[in-house]
């Protein structure tokens, strides 16, 4: 009898471990001492320079240049450069940039937005007239100009210090002496292989025998370094009004494409006041439009009506408010984000306080929404990202992209890259504010962001994945202001996404959007926002990739890593 109580008493013993495990295996993928139970590392601590980029090898590349006597933005470029090598999944030399940069010197922030510009030789009424009610994902017609080497070379004019030769010599030497592709980079690459390999140039340049390069296999890209190596020489315009150029127009036009070798001579990218709005002590920075950066600001003026700090980050209160004001900002994101320079964009009235307050008493604390009606303003609009700080106090957001991971597959001959397909997102509709237009930028969902108080640095920080971006970026302000976390902890913490808000390229949102909740929130939640009218669904994927740096009172470097990606912190 004693044994049978024994055999039952270890049998309970057993299931109640298993389910304990099964419990901390879904908050944690480890039993840390210290911290917050979903927190999978620590912070990164340093008192020189700090780097966070999504590669390793990117990383250390950031931390050699300033090691040699280079600044933040000499990292930032050399890390760029080198993640366009050996993240091709994400971006590259056929992209477009964007960057906010925190000058010790000045104490000022500086944006730079690199976005390219549609070929001015194709029209709205063209893709109408050839039966197109939306823009091409992939191919000739999406393509637009790539702004990221004129990105680099602004951002060196005017910050710094190092040649360019040496800034991008790492990526010259990998690309000629090759890397191991990493265990993501390896996925992505082989998702990508059989949408693109219908475009000439890129199964000859981006596959070994037709196929992607499998995780630990090494990859070389001697066009690439070759291009690179025009661009030492050359300056900026190797790129846009040299062979480089004419290579590109002549292989756009040769495939059914637009982009003509004038779109490339006359870009230019634009220096951006970046915007703000103070969260509970905390002022939070954006750029402008043609971004999306502004609908992080506008979320976080919403939440701030609301007592967050009284609510759990994992419970069901907390995370259907912070869904129904993103609803209500998508809104606002879907008629009014597009380029400036064809339109008046209300970014002031959009971001202020009392637009605000008006917005979130749109919201029932009690039920999901189906719809939400944009703001009635106007009178009779995958990547990645990487943050560096140097010993000087310089610190640099960045964030760059091809979109839709390798881009549009358009892939011009011994170049070594692929253009991007961001004229994906502008609307046919000819009322729209991001309707197409010849020589208008699209609107972009790639934005860095920074945070200061009482007027110095706090933190520089990033979160890539398409329209999750303005979502995440507000969730890990909160996560550190509201609700107390570090900075490593905010990125850890389980995501909230929402899909399925109208966007700016004109479709409507579908009766209430989709929620995806990362594993870690508890299914009493989960139950309880069913119960709201959420309908909740598992994704693979869709929530971002974050680096963040947060500087200390002490003058301490905090840095902070992704790890649903192959991302790494350093400092020295």
């Amino acid at each position: 009898m004693n044994k049978m109580k024994r055999k039952a008493s270890g049998a309970l013993v057993s299931c109640v471990a298993l389910i304990l495990t099964m419990a901390i295996g879904v908050a944690t993928a480890a039993d840390r001492v210290t911290g917050e139970t979903f927190a999978l590392r620590s912070p990164v601590l340093a008192s020189n320079a700090m780097a966070a980029t999504s590669q390793p090898l990117a990383t250390q590349v950031a931390l050699d240049i300033m090691k040699q006597g280079g600044n933040a933005i000499d990292a930032a470029i050399a890390a760029n450069a080198l993640l366009g090598l050996v993240e091709p999944t994400g971006n590259g030399i056929g992209g477009d940039l964007f960057a906010i940069v925190w000058d010790a010197k000045t104490e000022k922030l500086y944006g730079l937005n690199g976005s390219g510009r549609s070929p001015k030789s194709l029209t709205r009424q063209w893709f109408i007239d050839n039966g197109h009610t939306s823009i091409p994902s992939h191919g000739p017609l999406p393509v637009s100009v790539p702004g990221a080497v004129d990105g680099w070379f602004m951002l060196h004019q005017r910050f710094g210090k190092l040649e360019m030769a040496d800034i991008l010599k790492p990526t010259i030497d990998y690309a000629e002496q090759g890397f191991p592709v990493s265990q993501l980079i390896a996925y992505y690459w082989n998702r990508s292989v059989p949408i693109l390999s219908k475009w000439p140039g890129f199964v000859e340049q981006y596959t070994l025998d037709g196929k992607a390069p499998k995780e630990g296999e090494i990859w070389k890209n001697a066009n690439l370094a070759n291009t690179l190596k025009l661009i030492v020489s050359g300056g900026r315009d190797a790129f846009y009004k040299g062979d480089i150029a004419k290579t590109i127009a002549d292989y756009m036009q040769a495939n059914g494409g637009f982009l003509a070798y004038e779109d490339m001579a006359s870009h230019k990218g634009n220096w951006v006041d970046p915007v703000s709005t103070n969260y509970r002590g905390i002022d939070v920075w954006e750029l402008p439009p043609n971004g999306q950066g502004i609908a992080a600001l506008q979320i976080l003026n919403i939440m701030e009506q609301f007592d967050v700090a009284s609510m759990r980050h994992d419970s069901p209160e907390y995370v259907h408010l912070f869904t129904e004001a993103k609803k209500v900002v998508f809104e606002d994101r879907a008629k009014y984000y597009a380029d400036p320079e064809f339109n008046n964009i209300p970014v002031k009235t959009l971001i202020s306080k009392s637009y605000a307050k008006k917005r979130a008493k749109l919201i029932d604390l009690k039920r999901a929404s189906q719809q939400y009606p944009a703001g009635e303003l106007l009178e009779k609009g995958d990547t990645i990202y990487l943050t560096t700080a140097d010993s000087q106090g310089n610190m640099v957001s960045l964030i760059q992209s091809n979109y839709r991971g390798m881009g549009s597959g358009m892939t011009p001959p011994k170049l070594g890259f692929i253009l991007q397909d961001r004229g994906e997102m502008f609307s046919l509709d000819e009322g729209h504010f991001n309707r197409f237009e010849g020589g208008k930028r699209p609107f972009h969902t790639i934005i860095p962001a920074f945070a200061t108080k009482n007027g110095k640095p706090w933190m520089s920080f990033g979160l890539m994945g398409g329209a999750m971006q303005p979502q995440g970026h507000a969730q890990i302000i909160i996560n550190m202001v509201d609700f107390g976390m570090d900075v490593q902890a905010a990125g850890d913490a389980p995501r909230i996404h929402h899909t399925g808000s109208s966007e700016p390229t004109g479709e409507a949102m579908s009766n209430g959007g989709i929620l995806n909740l990362e594993t870690g929130y508890p299914y009493s939640s989960i139950r309880q926002l069913m119960r709201m009218g959420h309908k909740i669904q598992f994704a693979n994927g869709p929530y971002g990739g974050y680096q963040a740096i947060h500087k200390a009172k002490n003058g301490v470097y905090w840095g902070a890593t992704e790890t649903r990606k192959d991302g790494h912190a350093a400092g020295y």
